[in-house]
């Protein structure tokens, strides 16, 4: 079955990625993206395009890119998402695979985004333990950092952190996802069992973005800047 990864770079739709691998009915086509214009940044996680470039060379997949204004409409991203299953469809694809968890609204709009165009929505973490997941991640070699946190939900000295063992002791799980599926955090995978090479990079600059809808200081990003191979 052709199939596209819904990708953000991040730790559960590489966590996915990678499930799907494990399964020989499915053969990965390329890395689905959003992107936005004038930043040349991955939407929502704040990666610079070159290092998301790097990420599929050594995952060996290639990207499928759907570019989006900064503050795009809902009719626009619609427009531009319904292009990309179009070009998927003539390419032969039957299968699109999602990272989420638990968030049952998000899979009802997925479902909604792909009924009756041929192309099957598949989810290989739903419904399983949040704390389940995240062993598994650290487990299997996985390395990711966080690139964004919502400072409404965890403190910020989380950004820039590595996704490891001292960070599951240190994450406040009696209140918050340790997946980050609520939105307390984004992440940019590096390193895993199914990555060719490792990627290297250097923490850059702070970035405080405010909430769209209170204006008030909510969001914070960390510039990812990349090491180019010796």
């Amino acid at each position: 079955m052709k199939t596209v990864i819904a990708f953000s770079g991040g730790k559960d739709s590489t966590l996915a990625l990678y499930e799907i691998q494990q399964i020989q009915e499915y053969e990965i086509d390329s890395l689905l993206v959003t992107l936005t214009e004038g930043f040349d940044r991955v939407s929502i996680h704040g990666v610079r395009y070159e290092l998301l470039k790097r990420q599929a060379e050594s995952l060996g997949i290639p990207l499928r890119e759907v570019w989006i204004p900064e503050e795009c409409s809902n009719e626009l991203y619609q427009e531009r998402m319904e292009r990309a299953v179009s070009d998927m469809l003539e390419d032969g694809v039957t299968r699109m695979v999602f990272g989420d968890i638990h968030l049952k609204d998000v899979r009802e709009y997925r479902e909604k985004m792909l009924s009756g165009t041929g192309i099957t929505p598949v989810f290989p973490l739903w419904g399983r333990s949040v704390g389940e997941l995240s062993r598994e991640f650290i487990d299997l070699g996985f390395q990711t950092v966080l690139t964004c946190v919502d400072m409404d939900q965890l403190d910020r000295s989380f950004a820039g952190r590595v996704y490891d063992e001292a960070f599951i002791w240190d994450y406040p799980e009696e209140t918050r996802d340790i997946c980050g599926e609520n939105g307390e955090f984004h992440s940019f995978v590096f390193d895993g069992p199914n990555f060719r090479f490792s990627l290297e990079y250097v923490l850059g600059e702070e970035r405080v973005v405010p909430d769209y809808l209170t204006k008030k200081d909510r969001f914070l990003f960390i510039d990812l800047l990349p090491v180019k191979p010796r």
